[in-house]
């Protein structure tokens, strides 16, 4: 089962940091743009960060020169480094990534989503 499941979501000070990960697990055969989403309770799900699979980064406003996505190709894994950290980045952060993968003996990009891991920041 092809899935992503995301880690190092927690309870942190303003002023601190945190790392979440995210690994793609299952028969999945190449992976395309990667990214991080969240979620604010009230708030639509956002943007956060996106990286390429050549390694080409974007990210909100809201976190540049904070937050820094990272990929490690070999792993299927992408990670967001959250240093600086506010109240205002209090939300579930989720994965995202484009995978492709096979069925009825095709083989295509289609979009998955983690279940999310919640980032909790105190002033």
């Amino acid at each position: 089962q092809v899935q992503l499941v995301e880690s190092g979501g927690g309870l942190v000070q303003a002023g601190g940091s945190l790392r979440l990960s995210c690994a793609a697990s299952g028969s999945v055969y190449s992976i395309n743009n990667m990214g991080w989403y969240r979620q604010a309770p009230g708030n639509e799900r956002e943007l956060v960060a996106r990286i390429t699979n050549g390694g080409s980064t974007n990210y909100a406003d809201s976190v540049k020169g904070r937050f820094t996505i990272s990929r490690d190709n070999d792993k299927n894994t992408v990670s967001l480094q959250m240093n600086s950290l506010t109240p205002e980045d209090t939300a579930v952060y989720y994965c995202n990534a484009d995978l492709m993968v096979e069925s009825s003996n095709m083989r295509y990009y289609r979009p998955y989503w983690g279940k999310g891991t919640l980032v909790t920041v105190f002033s």
